[in-house]
């Protein structure tokens, strides 16, 4: 699959899981999710799709940068992950850490 294909599969998930758009207290772990799938420049790109989409706060790409290393460093604990990764299993999310989409 190619890296736009696997792009385009990561945002129908991320819709799909969250059609109203991610509440905030969802951000760190599915960054950590999507940190297993993405770099860093194709997670900022889809947070910066989602957001657009949704209307929500300012986000810049700084911010998810920012964001992005502060998972890095301290990871959401495994129950954060475990409730953001059950909703997008329930739409097709790979769970595996070795996700192949």
């Amino acid at each position: 699959m190619t890296e736009a294909n696997k792009f385009d599969a990561v945002l129908t998930w991320l819709r799909a899981g969250y059609p109203e758009g991610v509440p905030p207290k969802d951000y760190f772990p599915l960054l950590a999710l999507l940190a297993r799938t993405l770099d860093d420049d194709q997670i900022t790109k889809a947070i910066l799709t989602l957001v657009a989409e949704h209307g929500h706060e300012p986000v810049t790409e700084d911010r998810i940068q920012d964001a992005i290393a502060q998972v890095t460093n301290e990871a959401p604990n495994s129950e954060e992950i475990n409730q953001v990764a059950s909703r997008l299993a329930a739409v097709g999310w790979p769970l595996d850490s070795t996700v192949s989409v």
